[in-house]
Order: C-alpha cells, then structure tokens, then sequence
C-alpha cells in the first residue's frame, strides 16, 4: 500500500491535565517529549505517556445512553489528551500512530474506571467493550501535535520497542 492509500484521520482535540484527578485543559498544540510524555501533562514516564479517544466511539457511547446531543458530555469529560478521528485504535497494541510528525506506540487499552459512571450513570460499562475507553502509548519522537494534524498507522517504521525499557 502506497503513502497515498494509507487511511488516515485527524487529531480533533488536545488536552492537558495539571494534576491526577485535576481540570483538563484545552490546547492547540502540544508539546511531546520522547520516552517522557506531554509537555505540561501530570503523567510523565512509563507506559501512559500519551492517552487516545476515537471520536467516533465517543459519539456511539453518548448515542447508546440517549444523549448523543447533551453537550456537557463532551469527549473532555473522558480525561484522554488526543481525540482522534477517522483510525480505529482497536487491538492496535504494539502498533505505531504518527500524530503530525510525533509517533507513539501504542502500549495498550484504556480501561474506563469509575470516574466515568461520575460522568453519567451507565458510561463505564458501555465503554468496557472493545477498547471503547481508548488507548494509551508511549511517545517515540520529541516533537508537537496539533489540533487538525493528520494521523495514520506508521508500522511500515521498525521503532525499537520500549516496551522492555519501561517500566508500567
């Protein structure tokens, strides 16, 4: 498959959390530090550098409780920093996700938790199925995402694995 048949998306949204449990934070532009995380993120280091939410799984999760159109559920209310539309993250552990320039390997599912009932009653377990809750990498490359970069499956790239090097 040439470049050009390559499905790609686009990174819809960004946020930044100040703390665990902390507001998250809307920006244009992030900064992303290899091996380490998101530049201004509380999560740095091991496994969860970076999390992703597909957009389109997002709005089946608000259409299956009856409120694909309340706006105070927004894809915010679901703490990832990436919202991404248009590539399937799942079962994509171990695969590589180019964000602009910056890639991630992608270390595994996010498994909603109990914040998400907080959400709206019902929201963790309809989010439990099929990596409905998204899915959390590890940055490969220094570099900034932005809010409209394309996005696209890089497995064509043989990255060395920091699965080994990381600790979770």
């Amino acid at each position: 498959m040439s470049d050009s048949e390559v499905p790609t998306g686009v990174v819809e949204q960004i946020w930044l959390k100040r703390a665990k449990r902390g507001p998250m934070d809307a920006v244009g532009t992030v900064h992303a530090r290899a091996n380490r995380g998101l530049v201004g993120n509380a999560n740095q280091r091991g496994r969860r550098q970076i999390t992703l939410l597909e957009a389109e799984r997002w709005d089946e999760h608000l259409a299956a409780l009856g409120h694909e159109h309340d706006a105070s559920l927004g894809p915010i209310r679901r703490r990832a920093n990436v919202l991404v539309r248009g590539i399937p993250l799942v079962d994509s552990r171990g695969r590589v996700l180019r964000l602009g320039n910056v890639r991630v390997q992608i270390a595994g599912e996010t498994k909603p938790c109990h914040q998400m009932d907080e959400v709206f009653p019902g929201l963790q377990a309809i989010m439990r199925p099929a990596w409905g809750g998204g899915a959390f990498a590890m940055i490969l490359d220094d570099g900034d995402i932005a809010v409209g970069d394309a996005i696209r499956w890089d497995d064509s790239s043989e990255p060395p694995s920091l699965f080994d090097r990381v600790p979770a």
